[in-house]
């Protein structure tokens, strides 16, 4: 086969080439088989409960997921003009075959109907096929660990499932990667209650962090343990303000984005990057964008809001005496009379006024005690992965418009496997076109395909990369 442009790309380049988001397409007979094998009857009844959203709605007349509130989902979303690049994605040794004509030195892969086995709300089925599809990804990619390793799939309904699953995948499969089911839906206990009928019909979303149903500082803390950083690969199409009945692409753009905000925004407020200071976390096909915006908004917000900040609007410390004195001189005498009588405001600061709060500081769990502790807590602690045609990916690298001269840091994901990826040799040519435009320098490709990848695993696990192609340059960039 010919030299392809991202292999001679590859070769110019003084640095290993880090897939942190690529993908695999599971053949469903194959897959079906072995899942059942395993894990029984249970284990395929999720993967059925996985289908049926997307199958039910494309089953659908326009009309009809109108009567139901159901979103359009995506049809023809793999390659199929590209069978080549099809087949790629279904066999894992054609795929380690082609990584060089690609220009990618390893890659960790994630599943695609694997994503949403940990979403399935029927505990049986779900931890079945958790743990069948772990130990299917195991052997499945045993063979090709020096270039290539599987993500497992994490199921968070509560710490005890995640505790267990964190323990096998990586304990007893060797699995080195672990994605977090994120976003999990929690029955509303007013709905439950007074509608039981309803029940299933809304629900809220529960992000870990802050007001959780549970405290999940037992999974970062195992997490730690084990050496593996949390990822988090979960999307909100077709929630709330993301529900077409039409037009995928509306449910599509900006979903991981949306997502990601809400989980890192969660787990920052709640002091988790505090209480974890050694464990990184990502987030996965969002970009950068957002990221970029929530950091520089979450010290905006600190400034106006923190303990401290918040004595310039209690109530207590309102001067009623000028206010009046000022109204003789500047107010009408209807609103001079209404000053005089107290009405519209209120000089009191209980529980009434801030909604029963016990603590009025939304940052306390952080303990902030400067404005440059969010470069530590924020910019150095998450990771946020990026497709290689999103121009915006440049914003993380403008350090002179973040606070702090912070760099967000990013994560090269090819999403080979998937629609968006028309040829997957193309990937890291479109990433490269940053530096050729000359909106990122090739120091910052550098971080971006190569040392981001290798810290975000490598701080956890100082031996991720033993025994792979890339284990030299890994050691070398670790140890300096």
């Amino acid at each position: 086969m010919a030299e392809t442009h991202a292999a001679r790309l590859r070769a110019n380049l003084n640095h290993p080439v880090i897939d942190a988001d690529g993908h695999w397409l599971e053949y469903s007979p194959v897959v079906r088989s072995a899942m059942e094998a395993i894990g029984g009857k249970a284990a395929t009844r999720a993967m059925d409960m996985n289908g049926a959203r997307v199958g039910s709605s494309l089953r659908m007349t326009v009309a009809e997921r109108r009567h139901a509130n159901v979103p359009q989902e995506a049809f023809w979303g793999s390659p199929t003009k590209n069978t080549r690049d099809r087949a790629t994605a279904m066999m894992p040794k054609l795929l380690y075959e082609r990584l060089d004509e690609f220009g990618i030195d390893f890659a960790i892969l994630y599943p695609t109907a694997g994503l949403g086995l940990p979403r399935v709300n029927d505990e049986e089925a779900r931890l079945a096929a958790c743990r069948a599809f772990n130990i299917y990804c195991a052997e499945l990619f045993e063979p090709f660990k020096d270039r290539m390793t599987p993500a497992a799939v994490i199921p968070m309904h509560t710490p005890e499932e995640a505790l267990a699953e964190l323990d096998h995948a990586v304990n007893d499969l060797g699995l080195k990667v672990v994605m977090l089911n994120s976003l999990i839906d929690r029955p509303i206990e007013k709905i439950m209650t007074e509608r039981p009928d309803a029940a299933d019909l809304t629900s809220w979303l529960d992000t870990f962090g802050i007001d959780s149903a549970h405290d999940y500082d037992v999974v970062w803390k195992k997490c730690q343990e084990l050496g593996v950083s949390p990822t988090f690969h979960r999307g909100s199409r077709g929630k709330f303000f993301r529900l077409s009945v039409s037009n995928f692409c509306y449910n599509h753009i900006g979903h991981f984005a949306a997502a990601s905000e809400a989980v890192c925004k969660s787990l920052f407020l709640g002091g988790v990057t505090r209480r974890f200071p050694d464990l990184n976390f990502a987030f996965l096909e969002g970009g950068v964008g957002f990221a970029v915006l929530l950091y520089a908004d979450l010290i905006n917000h600190w400034e106006i809001r923190n303990g401290e900040a918040l004595k310039l609007t209690d109530p207590s410390e309102l001067n009623v005496e000028l206010l009046n004195e000022l109204a003789q001189e500047y107010a009408s005498p209807e609103m001079q009379a209404a000053l005089r009588e107290r009405k519209g405001f209120s000089t009191k600061n209980g529980p009434t006024t801030t909604g029963g709060l016990n603590q009025l500081d939304d940052y306390a769990a952080c303990e902030i005690e400067a404005k440059s502790d969010f470069k530590e807590l924020f910019a150095e602690r998450f990771y946020f992965g990026c497709e290689a045609d999103d121009a915006t990916n440049a914003l993380a690298f403008q350090r002179h418009n973040n606070p702090f001269q912070a760099e967000i840091k990013t994560l090269f994901g090819s999403d080979i496997g998937h629609f968006d990826v028309q040829d997957m040799a193309g990937v890291l040519p479109e990433a490269h076109e940053l530096v050729d435009d000359g909106r990122i320098t090739t120091e910052d490709f550098r971080h971006f395909v190569f040392e981001n990848p290798i810290r975000f695993w490598g701080e956890t696990n100082p031996r991720f990369f033993e025994g792979t192609s890339v284990e030299a340059a890994a050691k070398d960039l670790l140890a300096a």
